[in-house]
């Protein structure tokens, strides 16, 4: 694919709404859906284009409702030492860079070889509560592998049809094989979200223009014809391994209009090990105004959405601009001061001081936003672990406001000790509209969390989780990782790839960036965590979210997808990062109300970019 520059205002994918629809069958569904956006009414029909049909391979039995084959003891265990350590809350990262580096140093000519993995209203009445009840089924059941990810490249498996049918072998980035991992029973229904096409696009092929400088690079290739994912090369830098700035950038370029749009950033980092942050500058005058994102630091320990050799993608929203400069500025509340007249883009990245980082460009593009569906953003309410609490104290405030949530469940620990059971289950989801999601099968594979644990023992949790939920009526496809971790197995197999055989979405814990419509990765969602109204507990406080210029203020004016990771509530004040009192949780919710933002479960927001 040539280099282009998309005109701003040229076609895109996406300007008509897709939704999930649901064509009238007797059910008393309307053709609208609950904000008054007209539905689909092909979901749930055989469709063509994928080519999905029922596989009897797959043994279900004829159950009329769902397809399944039923289980009388739901497929659960009875656990009772259930002792799992609070799940980790990422460090608050360290101020936002306000200036882009003026250093030069603009050096040339060695080649890395090697490819990586390419790169994928209120509503209270009883007509969302019957559209969920039904949702999720259309077009489930479908043969082999999925493929998920970034431009339909960065997630694929099987290699082959044959290998799907005949082992559930899933393909690796060095062309390796794991053998012997089960056909998936129930593999994701295939609503992906639909790829956005950009505006403008940077794509880096030969003749781009950009300069590769800055005192932190050692050397580069503006024409790297060995790692690339798109075209024919893409734009590569080493850093000195000294922690100074190392760049790709271009100024004056025609001027961008960046209301109601997002950057989309698509690149790759070889060896993340010295990774210390990536920035990117928006600017104009050559730099001399800018706004800043710093979209990703890295931890040595917890899970990174950059990780080695793989191609990652990034959304820039307005919602998590960190720092303006020059006549540039930020208001009380985050919202920019301009957002059209940009004529500087600059890809910068920092390596940790103590050893070197290569990284390579493949495109800066400028996509619509979720202002172009949501003009106050989305807020999802997810709780993980599958408490009580949830059920007894977070259920009547949230239903006092119509306000439906997604919970991330626990197999094992269902009808066990301070834990929801199976009717709390359905009467949430059938009577209040609540998404049922999966966090893990068995108690022990959460307490691990999957990356310590082999791609085989990981894939076969997945399995026997998606059809429990299946088994029991729960009819969401969307998962959350335990603790948040989707690093590689103990065998070396990437735990998000796993997680594309069996569900639609899988949401982390990361938090650097806020998600967007359609996510740039959906199986690394985004989540804000720790929410508490506590003293002196860590986590994130609620003053931080509610607060001016916070998280539900940026949502507001500028529009994301904001999605809350809760877990248990008390009654009284809490006392550890992971609670939140009943109290606290209504004042969220209040907050939420008084801005107008949307609050829909991750189910429902999906379905308006599937």
């Amino acid at each position: 694919m040539s280099n282009s520059n998309y005109p701003a205002g040229g076609p895109e994918y996406g300007d008509q709404d897709p939704g999930y629809g649901y064509s009238d069958g007797g059910y008393g569904r309307p053709r609208t859906d609950r904000y008054g956006r007209p539905l689909d009414e092909s979901y749930g029909q055989p469709d063509s284009a994928y080519g999905r049909q029922p596989d009897p391979t797959y043994g279900q039995g004829p159950d009329p409702a769902y397809g399944q084959r039923p289980d009388p003891a739901y497929g659960q265990r009875s656990e009772p030492a259930y002792g799992r350590g609070p799940e980790p809350v990422p460090s608050t990262p360290a101020s936002p860079e306000s200036r882009p580096d003026g250093g030069g140093n603009e050096a040339g000519g060695e080649r890395r070889a090697g490819r990586g993995r390419g790169g994928d209203g209120d509503g209270k009445g009883q007509n969302r509560r019957s559209a969920l009840k039904f949702m999720g089924f259309g077009g489930l059941l479908t043969a082999g592998g999925a493929a998920a990810g970034v431009l339909g490249k960065d997630l694929v498996m099987p290699s082959t049809a044959q290998a799907a049918s005949a082992t559930g072998a899933l393909s690796l980035p060095a062309g390796s094989q794991v053998d012997g991992l089960t056909v998936p029973s129930f593999a994701p229904s295939g609503r992906r979200p639909r790829y956005r096409r950009a505006t403008w696009s940077q794509q880096f092929q030969k003749g781009h223009g950009w300069s590769i400088g800055g005192s932190g690079t050692a050397s580069s290739s503006p024409d790297d014809t060995e790692v690339f994912t798109r075209g024919t090369q893409s734009a590569r830098a080493t850093t000195t391994g000294a922690g100074a700035q190392s760049y790709i950038r271009k100024s004056g370029l025609p001027t961008l209009n960046l209301t109601g749009k997002m950057l989309r950033l698509i690149f790759r980092v070889e060896n993340v090990d010295h990774l210390a942050k990536m920035v990117f500058y928006l600017g104009s005058g050559g730099f001399k105004d800018t706004f800043s994102w710093r979209f990703h630091s890295h931890s040595k320990t917890a899970a990174n959405y950059v990780q080695s050799g793989e191609w990652v993608t990034v959304h820039l929203q307005w919602a998590d601009v960190a720092a303006a400069s020059g006549a540039y500025a930020l208001s009380a509340t985050g919202k920019p001061s301009v957002q059209n007249g940009f004529t500087d883009l600059s890809f910068a990245v920092y390596d940790d001081g103590a050893g070197k980082v290569t990284y390579n460009l493949q495109a800066v593009e400028v996509v619509p936003d979720t202002t172009s569906k949501f003009p106050k953003g989305v807020v999802s309410i997810t709780f993980d672990d599958s408490h009580q609490s949830i059920h007894d104290l977070g259920r009547p405030v949230m239903d006092e406001l119509g306000m439906p949530g997604t919970i991330y469940n626990i197999a094992d620990a269902i009808g066990t000790g301070t834990f929801l059971t199976i009717d709390e289950m359905r009467s949430l989801q059938d009577s209040s509209g609540w998404e049922m999601a999966g966090h893990s099968y068995a108690n022990s594979a959460h307490t691990a969390s999957y990356a310590k644990l082999t791609a085989a023992q990981v894939d076969e949790d997945f399995r026997r989780l998606r059809e429990w939920l299946v088994a029991n009526g729960f009819t969401s496809e969307h998962f959350a990782y335990p603790h948040g971790a989707f690093q590689k197995t103990t065998d070396g197999v990437p735990v998000d790839l796993l997680a594309a055989r069996h569900f639609t979405t899988a949401r982390s814990i990361i938090s650097e960036t806020i998600e967007s419509f359609a996510p740039a990765m959906p199986y690394r969602l985004k989540a804000l965590t720790g929410i508490n109204d506590g003293s002196g507990i860590g986590g994130t406080t609620l003053a931080k979210v509610i607060g001016p210029g916070g998280q539900l203020d940026r949502c507001a004016e500028s529009g994301d997808w904001l999605i809350l990771c809760l877990h248990k509530l008390t009654a009284g004040p809490p006392k550890t990062s992971t609670e939140i009192s009943q109290a606290g949780l209504g004042k969220l919710l209040k907050e939420i109300e008084k801005r107008d933002i949307e609050v829909l479960t991750v189910q429902e927001a999906m379905t308006y970019y599937a």
